[in-house]
């Protein structure tokens, strides 16, 4: 059965929308386009579809042409947000940035149903496949002093990067400042607790390179220790 999003052909959306979304982010604030966005989001349908993408134009930093945005999907600051031509992101997807944050989700990339991507300095490269409910953590709590509840303590942000190609599974968990390397595949449920290589393998809690794809370009290869990742 051949692949579905990955054969798409992006054409540039119509000057019609795009002109509507100059106008919004001219006259309206980020908060009423926000309102907009919301309302739109509840459900399937032509319209409906349309006015998102037109209200995601408005309101984040890029966005490229042909992104499709399912219903009920949340975002916290999509002013710092970029996205390429013909990101998909599924049902009820939340990605939440930061003010002084950063993320973009570059061309033809897929975000399933279900996810949670904290957003506050993410990269994630062109055509990678992200599972449903899989989630990425951008930031933990230092945890100290030990007199102070947790949550109470400094916090840390780390970057996360996804390189092009890579292959996110189903339920997996990316912690903060990882690399997943390009082509690489997180098996579901994984926990990636340190940085994938190109074109490797990793499964299991934590993650551990599992093996190495055999399609590897030339220029990638080379001997992969299996160890923890």
């Amino acid at each position: 059965m051949p692949a579905v999003h990955g054969q798409r052909v992006i054409e540039a959306d119509p000057a019609a929308e795009i002109a509507l979304a100059q106008t919004l982010a001219t006259r309206c604030t980020q908060a009423e386009i926000m309102v907009q966005f919301e309302r739109f989001s509840r459900h399937d349908g032509v319209v409906d579809e349309m006015m998102r993408r037109v209200c995601l134009r408005a309101m984040l930093r890029a966005c490229g042409d042909g992104v499709r945005v399912a219903t009920q999907v949340g975002l916290r600051h999509p002013e710092t947000m970029s996205l390429g031509d013909g990101v998909s992101i599924g049902m009820q997807t939340i990605i939440q940035g930061r003010f002084d944050g950063r993320c973009r989700i570059g061309q033809m990339t897929w975000i399933g149903p279900h996810c949670f991507l904290d957003a506050r300095d993410l990269d994630i490269g062109d055509h990678v496949g992200w599972g449903p409910g899989a989630r990425v953590l951008g930031s933990e709590h230092v945890g100290v002093p030990a007199d102070l509840p947790i949550i109470a303590t400094d916090l840390r942000i780390a970057p996360v990067r996804v390189h092009d190609w890579a292959d996110i599974g189903m339920g997996a968990i990316l912690l903060p400042g990882v690399t997943v390397g390009r082509g690489a595949i997180v098996g579901a449920g994984a926990v990636v607790t340190r940085d994938v290589p190109d074109y490797t393998t990793v499964a299991g809690v934590p993650a551990r390179v599992i093996g190495r794809r055999a399609a590897a370009p030339a220029d990638h290869a080379g001997r992969v220790d299996m160890e923890t990742v």
